[in-house]
């Protein structure tokens, strides 16, 4: 199909307002998510021959983190032509393809001094995209290129390797942490309590009882707030909406209607996109619990391998994470998954919920859990499971470096105690290890408990989940 030269130069100016002299500035939020530092670093001064990949799923807010990364290279001089965004999720760009585009641009804007910096939004939509960029971080040096992909993991493995020729940055859904920053920063009403520099998990082991109990109203102030993050979720539209129930449908449509239904199809060719919702329904009410292949094969009316095929293709577009069980070997291999969603939203939204899961204390304490589990991913260590030879659990393993730590859910209305935590127990004994963590509910289970030569950390939830986004956040700052 034949685009009209004029149509295509509209287009781009109206996603470039910057190439269009008297054009106001772009309207973007001031605040930050905490990848911009990341992304903006590479962008100005990547390693040669190296593009950087923002990936993550559809709506997190990789566009935002482009846009504001690009206006921060014009405050700082670079010249406005040479500075070119395009996103192939529109149908025009997808149409005319990547060097159609490229092509118009230099036509009408001529190179200036300096590199040329190209934003390229979801990529995966250009037909043998990696091929494309390799040949760019080969043979073209004086450009920098950034590009998003919602679904690429799957399509890098399809086609020669990307190793050496960009750097992944992977942007999550919004922590406890950011939501509030984000929702504050808006102007939204809730009251935000004004939280101390609190340490590390590591340094809270080493507190007094008087610490602990001076924190106890700040956490109350924050478990309102948490209850909120959890139904609203960690997408910026969603997280940005007052109405919970709008919330829910923006995330619910994003999904079914994007992911699901579009993108699948269009991008990976299923052939039965019903049998993929219906898997993913069954995730949605299975949050967090080991995956049934049995019951799934079952379900569905399709293989094993079927089922294993889907997995991968959720796993594509950033919707969930898989869990092993810890340790090492064939037996590692050969365990139960359990499959997390990638936020703690999606379960309520996807299954129309809204906030009537606050008053379920089973499916809040799966709701939390899965935060918990998000939170302890964006830290940057290794995640799993266990069991015992006795049926003992604990809920995740966190490794990182030497460094290993059991972590237990217990969301419940009464005070959480050592018999709550068997499987914790348990493993430190086996492992020989001393310390483990148990997210809770209330305020007042904030403290230490000593165990013979054990210590077990209990924090709630809300404030647990802060205190690890902050982490994150300053970490990748």
């Amino acid at each position: 199909m034949k685009i009209p030269s004029k149509d295509l130069l509209s287009a781009l100016f109206q996603f470039n307002p910057w190439l269009v002299p008297g054009k106001s500035a772009m309207a973007l939020p001031e605040w930050h998510r905490s990848v911009f530092t990341s992304v903006l670093q590479w962008v100005q001064a990547p390693p040669q021959n190296r593009a950087v990949l923002l990936g993550g799923a559809r709506q997190v807010g990789k566009t935002t983190v482009f846009r504001q990364v690009i206006q921060h290279l014009l405050q700082q001089g670079v010249p406005a032509g040479n500075v070119l965004y395009c996103t192939f999720d529109h149908p025009l760009f997808r149409t005319v393809g990547l060097e159609a585009v490229l092509r118009t641009w230099r036509e009408f804007q001529p190179k200036l001094q300096g590199p040329e910096f190209l934003f390229l939004d979801e990529i995966q939509l250009v037909p043998d995209w990696q091929i494309w960029l390799k040949h760019q971080t080969d043979f073209e040096p004086n450009r920098r290129i950034a590009v998003t992909g919602s679904a690429t993991p799957l399509l890098m493995d399809k086609t020669e390797s990307g190793v050496g020729r960009w750097h992944t940055i992977t942007l999550p859904t919004l922590s406890f942490y950011e939501y509030l920053q984000l929702r504050q920063a808006a102007g939204k009403p809730e009251l935000f309590p004004e939280i101390p520099d609190l340490p590390g998990l590591n340094e809270l082991f080493d507190w007094t009882e008087g610490q602990f109990l001076a924190l106890q109203p700040t956490i109350q102030t924050l478990q309102g707030l948490f209850s909120m993050y959890l139904l609203r979720g960690g997408f910026p539209q969603s997280a940005l909406t007052d109405s919970v129930e709008l919330a829910q449908q923006f995330l619910r449509e994003d999904i079914l209607d994007k992911v699901l239904k579009r993108d699948m199809t269009a991008l990976y060719g299923v052939r039965h996109p019903m049998e993929l919702e219906q898997m993913f329904l069954y995730l949605c009410m299975h949050d967090g619990e080991m995956l049934d292949f049995g019951t799934l094969t079952e379900n569905l009316g399709t293989s094993r391998p079927g089922i294993q095929n889907y997995l991968e293709l959720l796993r594509s577009t950033y919707l969930i994470h898989t869990l092993r069980q810890f340790g090492y070997g064939k037996q590692v291999l050969r365990s139960q998954l359990k499959v997390y969603l990638c936020d703690p939203a999606i379960a309520s939204s996807v299954l129309a919920r809204g906030q009537s899961v606050l008053e379920d204390p089973e499916k809040m304490g799966l709701l939390v859990e899965g935060a918990c589990f998000k939170h302890l991913l964006d830290c940057g260590g290794q995640l799993s499971f266990w069991r015992g030879k006795k049926n003992q659990e604990v809920d995740l393993v966190f490794q990182r470096g030497e460094q290993v730590v059991p972590f237990e859910v217990k969301y419940r209305s009464q005070h959480t105690t050592r018999r709550a935590i068997p499987g914790m127990l348990e493993f430190l004994r086996q492992k020989k290890l001393q310390r483990g963590v148990v997210f809770t509910r209330q305020s007042s289970d904030f403290s230490l408990e000593r165990v013979d030569d054990l210590t077990i950390l209990r924090i709630p939830a809300a404030l647990g989940c802060h205190l690890l986004g902050r982490q994150t956040a300053e970490r990748m700052r």
